[in-house]
């Protein structure tokens, strides 16, 4: 893999490191760490096509006393999910105080028909699928794409879909807004975040 990125969470104590190939398409291998709302470590690889377009995701997601994997595919506009779960990790959340996280997955796949992106929450890299699929990073300041996506939430694994919004302000800067939420996030010549404010950086 010839790039290897690095984010500090700014919102919760925690990291992403991601070994990224981005010469036809995006293959990725990446790990990320945090503790909210309870401590986690998040495997990831994710591919794409040359259009950008998510062809599979695969997480593995662990903790204390639990695990769960999932592996979302997408193939002739259909998406699928497989599942699996060691330990009880809904029983270690709301030991937390926290909510139970729901089943890893989805169970309306044809919910996420139209998304040609994933997301993963609290992990910036996700963000460059759009920004690079749309060509983004040339477009005009104020040109503004409405997107869905198969947002993967952690540390459950739950899919569920989620309408954003991304606009091109030019200088590296481009506007994210999903359901109420807005950030300016800053991208290097690549479309990769180096600032994402109120969740991640790189050094």
């Amino acid at each position: 893999m010839p790039k290897s990125l690095y984010w500090t969470r700014t919102d919760v104590p925690g990291a992403e490191h991601a070994l990224v190939d981005d010469r036809r398409g995006l293959a990725v291998k990446g790990v990320a760490l945090a503790v909210d709302p309870i401590a986690y470590t998040c495997q990831y690889e994710l591919s794409t096509d040359e259009a950008w377009r998510t062809g599979r995701l695969e997480l593995t997601v662990e903790g204390s006393g639990w695990r769960r994997t999932l592996r979302l595919e997408r193939a002739a506009g259909r998406w699928r999910a497989a599942t699996g779960e060691q330990g009880d990790l809904d029983s270690v959340l709301r030991a937390g105080g926290h909510p139970g996280a729901g089943l890893p997955g989805t169970e309306d796949p044809d919910s996420l028909e139209s998304a040609l992106d994933v997301d993963v929450s609290g992990n910036p890299l996700f963000n460059t699928l759009p920004i690079r699929r749309l060509g983004l990073l040339t477009a005009a300041p104020g040109t503004t794409y409405e997107v869905t996506v198969a947002w993967v939430l952690l540390p459950g694994l739950e899919v569920i879909p989620a309408e954003q919004s991304y606009t091109a302000l030019g200088g590296g800067r481009v506007r994210f807004e999903s359901e109420g939420f807005t950030a300016e996030i800053d991208v290097d010549a690549d479309g990769y975040v180096t600032r994402y404010p109120g969740l991640a950086s790189r050094p």
